[in-house]
């Protein structure tokens, strides 16, 4: 049985729902085994799961590395998106970094999430079908997906600093979740 993390405010439930949101709808559109969402801890120089959907999401969250590993850490340092069609022989990948989560990949694609020109975290689609790695269409879908992302949880992040912590309520919330439903929509072509 799965459980969720626990939160310490009504704005941290808001922004999982919202980041779990991305992650299930990255890992269907892809086609994928698994994605996942890493936020910057700028602090503490570290990328830290916040959700995942597929393998590894009943332990992962709030799991942490270094900014600076492998893909997820060259795709924040660079801003770049980046697709990795055999791991084996990518020289970014990180496979201690891999297996310490208990999924290594074969291959993925990953995109920065990306606000005002900061990098807030990586977006990660996990073995994603052949076809949705096939090109740079999809790389560009994948980091349009990923800045829109970011574009909601900045949303989130003001509202929440602004209302003491409490988070989006009602329609600013209903606004940042249907933001990503009318982007899934427009992925699969039924916008």
């Amino acid at each position: 049985m799965l459980t969720s993390p626990s939160f310490h405010t009504p704005g941290d439930a808001a922004r999982h729902e919202l980041l779990q949101s991305v992650v299930d709808v990255a890992r269907a559109i892809f086609g994928a085994a698994a994605s996942s969402v890493c936020l910057l801890d700028e602090e503490a120089d570290e990328l830290v799961f916040q959700a995942v959907s597929g393998e590894g999401e009943a332990f992962l969250v709030g799991r942490r590395f270094p900014a600076g590993r492998g893909i997820a850490g060259w795709v924040a340092t660079s801003g770049e998106p980046m697709v990795v069609d055999d791991l084996s022989r990518n020289t970014s990948f990180d496979r201690s970094l891999a297996e310490s989560t208990e999924y290594v990949p074969d291959a993925l694609m990953a995109a920065p999430l990306i606000s005002e020109s900061r990098v807030l975290g990586v977006l990660e689609v996990l073995d994603p079908s052949p076809q949705a790695r096939s090109g740079v269409r999809e790389l560009d879908l994948l980091a349009m997906f990923a800045r829109q992302a970011a574009a909601a949880l900045r949303v989130l992040a003001p509202h929440a600093a602004a209302t003491g912590g409490r988070g989006l309520e009602g329609e600013r919330r209903e606004d940042a979740l249907q933001l990503l439903g009318s982007l899934e929509r427009l992925l699969r072509g039924t916008g």
